[in-house]
């Protein structure tokens, strides 16, 4: 086995996209089950997310074992379909309602148009990874920049799915301003110089993101729970995504792979005045 491969921040990263990949498949099952599956083009998110782990655990066997060829041509594989089918997705999801009416209310009550690009984003990690070492300091720039992308995906996300009930709850603007303030944080890695006291700041932040998505899990569960329906799994399906306020967890892990490597590994330089 490869010597300190389970150290190695590029092992982390691709035990994140295995799982999140997988972790997808639940959300997309519930998410096209609101119209049953009327397409057919909707069983290939949800297939691709079951298959997609199958061929990773083998690319992550090859990693610990110093195949790196193999390594590199599987990851390659199931990034290249997961950007494909991400952007296939954003048409898609975007010509079910928004494409036909060009209107802000076609695309706030739309198939969440912007959904299919989380599998956008795991495979151009995948890519990444594979493409940029993690010694260079480019790499954890590349994973705060995943984790960006995702937060400017989740202030959207919070807009237009609270704005469906003009939202209603005052509580439905903790994820959009929680979402801003991570994007605020995080953007300052990839323009500045940022020190250790700023970055363990920023992982302060992301510990928040956590407790957002825990709270906004519960939030929606207990909305879920107590909806009307004839059972809860169509309570589940109809009602407020449950799987989608955890989005904040898995945005705020991977931000803290890179920040901490950034920080710790690469070591910034202190500010001049506190030298």
């Amino acid at each position: 086995m490869e010597n300190n491969w389970l150290r190695r921040p590029r092992t982390w990263v691709e035990v994140f996209v295995l799982f999140n990949l997988g972790g997808l498949a639940p959300d997309i099952f519930l998410a096209h089950s609101v119209n049953a599956f009327h397409s057919r083009a909707e069983y290939t998110p949800l297939i691709f997310s079951l298959v997609a782990p199958m061929l990773l655990l083998p690319a992550l066997w090859a990693l610990a074992t110093g195949r790196l060829m193999l390594w590199r041509w599987l990851g390659f594989l199931v990034g290249g379909s997961a950007v494909l089918i991400g952007i296939t997705g954003l048409v898609l999801h975007l010509q079910s309602q928004f494409f036909q009416q060009w209107t802000l209310a076609s695309l706030v009550y739309a198939a969440p148009f912007a959904a299919p690009l989380a599998y956008t984003g795991l495979g151009s990690l995948l890519i990444m990874n594979r493409m940029v070492s993690d010694q260079e300091i480019e790499w954890s720039q590349w994973v705060i920049f995943f984790a960006l992308g995702g937060f400017v995906g989740n202030f959207i996300f919070s807009i237009t799915d609270h704005a469906q009930n003009g939202f209603y709850h005052r509580t439905e603007w903790i994820p959009v301003i929680a979402s801003a303030v991570a994007v605020g944080f995080l953007i300052v890695p990839l323009v500045l110089k940022a020190d250790r006291a700023f970055l363990r700041l920023s992982g302060l932040v992301m510990l928040g993101q956590v407790a957002v998505g825990a709270l906004g899990f519960t939030f929606h569960a207990l909305a879920d729970w107590h909806n009307t329906g004839e059972n809860l799994f169509l309570r589940i399906v109809h009602g407020a995504p449950i799987f989608a306020p955890t989005l904040f967890c898995d945005l705020a892990v991977l931000a803290g792979i890179g920040l901490w490597v950034l920080g710790w590994k690469h070591k910034p330089k202190k500010d001049s005045h506190r030298q």
